[in-house]
Order: structure tokens, then C-alpha cells, then sequence
């Protein structure tokens, strides 16, 4: 059935069939309790009449022909010996409806009594009472036939008239549901048709303010971040494209001076170019590599490392260059807990890029305060314009300024800050004044807690 039958016919059926259960259960409910109050009301009508009679009788003062009964009741006041003494103008010359021995107390019982030419069941209440000529026994019974004739006339009513608001109901249910799901229809129909080349295309809301309203708000953005996705892809593989061009352009202009002069080929000048273009390559692979590993969320095991230990040591590294004096004085003990490959590799990253754009000093600062180890990187370089500043951690961003000078692939930063974050760290370019500063921020132990929080 639910390969056969539609979305809004499922809906509609099931919606039906528990309409028409609670209604059916309603329909019982309302029969039985109009059944009790009927019930209930002939019985305490039929008390007080009991007790009249009886308070008549006491008194002598008890007529021959009882008229306060309604057309659906009967009453008989039986004296000693079986003489009816008084009864209702229906019953009026018959005999005794019944000859028992009554107490004071109201019992109830059902008899059949005769009611002009008809016999019928009725539900009767007696009790007896003492009068002048001794003790007599009253009856006043109300016929059963007229609770079943109005529970009847009500089962009519329900017969026909719950399966009319059924009908009624389901094709409400049918009509709602058919707008609902044709607006989900259209926006199903609208995100068909975009693909990869409109991916700018969006779905047009109605302007309602509901759930599917927000479904197609939701889509929207769903294709929003594709768009950005597919563009950053299409920018990302464009970028690695150019990078790779160079030094492949390289060795081959290389290789081709170098065939078209076999006799006079300078080897060193061949190997300087070719491995020089290789290695080009090789850093800008390896990069990528890493990239593709923060994308796919491939987190290495973290463990405890001494953040100041491998600073020394990238700082001993970036002394051997000879390009700037790197001040490593600020260093301090600071336990993190992060993967130390990927840590080394945020250190290099930001040490690197401090000393290419540093004039003549990169200071290299280490401490522990409140719950994390932070590395602070300071190069007295020209610094980082307003305007560029929530860009440089974007990939393959290279700056159109001095600071852009290093030929670099513009992926340092963004490695590094990817890196620093799936170690469950920060990285930020902190404002100051002149050069640039970078801020590493990495989880560490309690023992750093008790230390003012630097992280603000």
C-alpha cells in the first residue's frame, strides 16, 4: 500500500480512521450517558413520588385515582389483603403489579404491568408505609420503553450523522494536505532543476511563516553553502593549478635548454633548477596533503607535550637562516595536550611566516594561563592592513603588499590554523601596534588554571 497509495492518501486515510474512532468511542459514550441521566432521573422522580404517596396514605388523605404520574408511568397503592386502594388513571381496575412484602426502605425491582390495552416492562421503586385501614404497599414504576425509544432515536441520529462529519472531515483533511504538500512539491520540483551549473539559483518562498516556509529558508541556506562550497573547490583547484605551473614551467624550460645543448650542459646549473622546482612541488603536495586531512576531520591521537620544547626548537631552526634575530627570552614552561607533529607544524608555519615579513626581529613568546599553553609570534614587519586582516587565514591568500613577498603559496596560515583547531585549539592575529602577532592558544592541564587568563 504505501508503494500504491500517495503521501496525502496515507495521511488522509489514517487521519480519517482515527477521526472515525473517536468518534465512534465519542458516539458510545454519549448513548450511555443519556441512557444513566435518563435512567437516573426517572428514579428519583419515582422516590418522591413513593414518599408522597406513602406521606398520603399516613394521613388518609389518599386518593382513589392517582393523576400525578406522566403518561410514561404507573403507580398502585396496595392495601391489606391484596385491595388496590388508589392507582394511576392507565392502570386504573387492574389488579395488584405485584404482591410483596415491602419494608420501609425504597427498593427497586422490574415488573410488567399492564398500560391501557399494552403490556410493558417498567422499572419500579416501593416501599411501605402504615395508613388508616393498616399497612399498604405503593408502586411507581416508570416504563423502560421510553429510555430505550430516546437511546434509540439518539443511535439514529449517530448512525447517520458520524458518518456524514467523517466524510466531511477526511475531505478537509484531503484539501489542507493537498496545499501543504504542493508547497512541498514546488520547492521539491525547484531544487530538481538546480544543478551544478546554477547552483546560484534559489527556491522562492511564499513569504508564510511556518514549517514548510522554514523548509524552504533551510534549503536556501543548504544552497548557499554549496555554492561557496563548489566555488571554493573550483578557486582551490585553480589556485594549486597556477602553483603547480611554475615550477613544472621550470624544469621543463630547463630540461629543453639543457637537450638543445647536450655538448655544454651545465649540470650543476640543471640540478639547482630541477630539484629546486621539485622541491617546490614536493612543499606544495605535502600541504595539500595536509589540508585534505583537517577537511576530512582526521584528528590524531593529542597527548602531552612541552609547548616551549618544540619553540626552542623551530626558533634553533629559524636561527640557521640567518635572516633575522629571533628572541626566544619570553619562553616559558607550558605543558599542552595536543598531537606534536600537527603542533610542530603550527610553530613552523607561524615561525616562518614571522621571518620572512620580519624586518630584524621575530620575539617568540610562551606561557600557561588559565587552561591553555599560548605561544605568542611578534615580527616588527610592516604588519597587516585594516582591510586584510579577516582574510590572511583564508587558502592560497596571498596580500598585495610587502608582506606578500615571500612567493609563499598562501597556505601556511590557513594550515596552521586549521591544525590548531582540530587540536581543539585557537589562532588569531591579535591587534598591535607595528609588525604582526599571532596568537596560538592550545588546551592544557590544571596546572595551569590558577594563572591569569590570557585567552580574552
Amino acid at each position: 500500500m504505501k508503494r500504491r497509495l500517495s503521501l496525502r492518501a496515507r495521511a488522509t486515510v489514517l487521519g480519517t480512521l482515527a477521526i472515525a474512532a473517536l468518534l465512534a468511542v465519542g458516539a458510545l459514550l454519549l448513548v450511555s450517558t443519556l441512557e444513566g441521566r435518563l435512567t437516573d432521573a426517572s428514579d428519583h422522580l419515582s422516590r418522591s413520588r413513593v414518599d408522597d404517596l406513602r406521606a398520603l396514605a399516613r394521613t388518609g388523605d389518599l386518593p382513589s385515582t392517582l393523576r400525578n404520574v406522566d403518561d410514561n408511568g404507573v403507580a398502585q397503592v396496595v392495601g391489606p389483603g391484596g385491595r388496590v386502594l388508589a392507582a394511576s388513571p392507565n392502570i386504573t381496575g387492574k389488579p395488584p403489579v405485584a404482591e410483596l412484602q415491602a419494608g420501609q426502605q425504597l427498593r427497586t425491582s422490574t415488573f410488567r404491568a399492564a398500560d391501557d390495552q399494552e403490556i410493558e416492562s417498567y422499572r419500579f421503586w416501593y416501599a411501605a408505609g402504615p395508613s388508616p385501614e393498616g399497612t399498604v404497599t405503593v408502586y411507581v414504576g416508570d416504563s423502560l420503553e421510553a429510555v430505550s425509544e430516546a437511546s434509540a432515536a439518539l443511535r439514529r441520529a449517530l448512525w447517520f450523522g458520524v458518518p456524514v462529519v467523517v466524510i466531511l472531515l477526511g475531505l478537509v483533511i484531503w484539501y489542507l494536505l493537498g496545499r501543504t504538500i504542493g508547497r512541498l512539491d514546488r520547492i521539491r520540483a525547484e531544487v530538481d532543476r538546480i544543478s551544478e551549473q546554477n547552483l546560484h539559483t534559489r527556491v522562492a518562498g511564499d513569504g508564510v511563516e511556518d514549517e514548510v516556509g522554514r523548509l524552504a529558508a533551510t534549503m536556501n541556506a543548504l544552497l548557499e553553502r554549496l555554492d561557496v562550497a563548489v566555488r571554493r573547490q573550483r578557486d582551490f583547484v585553480a589556485d594549486v593549478s597556477h602553483d603547480l605551473q611554475s615550477p613544472l614551467a621550470a624544469q621543463r624550460v630547463a630540461l629543453e635548454v639543457a637537450l638543445s645543448r647536450p655538448r655544454n650542459i651545465d649540470t650543476d646549473l640543471l640540478r639547482a633548477e630541477v630539484l629546486g622546482a621539485t622541491a617546490d612541488m614536493e612543499r606544495l603536495v605535502g600541504e595539500l596533503l595536509v589540508v585534505a586531512s583537517i577537511d576530512a576531520d582526521v584528528s590524531p591521537e593529542p597527548a602531552a607535550i612541552d609547548l616551549d620544547s618544540l619553540v626552542l626548537e623551530e626558533a634553533a631552526r629559524a636561527r640557521t637562516r640567518g635572516l633575522v634575530h629571533v628572541d626566544t627570552t619570553g619562553v616559558s614552561a607550558a605543558p599542552a595536550h595536543a598531537n606534536a607533529d600537527d603542533v610542530r607544524r603550527v610553530v613552523r608555519n607561524l615561525l616562518d611566516n614571522a621571518v620572512v615579513h620580519a624586518r630584524t626581529r621575530v620575539q617568540l613568546t610562551v606561557e600557561c594561563s588559565g587552561g591553555w599553553a599560548a605561544l605568542v609570534v611578534l615580527d616588527d614587519g610592516p604588519g597587516v592592513p585594516i582591510e586584510q586582516r579577516d582574510r590572511i587565514f583564508d587558502r592560497f591568500y596571498r596580500a598585495q603588499s610587502s608582506r606578500a613577498r615571500d612567493g609563499g603559496n598562501g597556505l601556511g596560515l590557513s594550515i596552521a590554523r586549521g591544525l590548531a583547531e582540530r587540536n581543539r585549539g585557537r589562532l588569531d592575529l591579535v591587534d598591535a601596534e607595528g609588525g604582526a602577532t599571532m596568537r596560538l592558544l592550545l588546551p592544557t592541564d590544571a596546572a595551569c588554571a590558577a594563572r591569569p587568563d590570557i585567552s580574552r
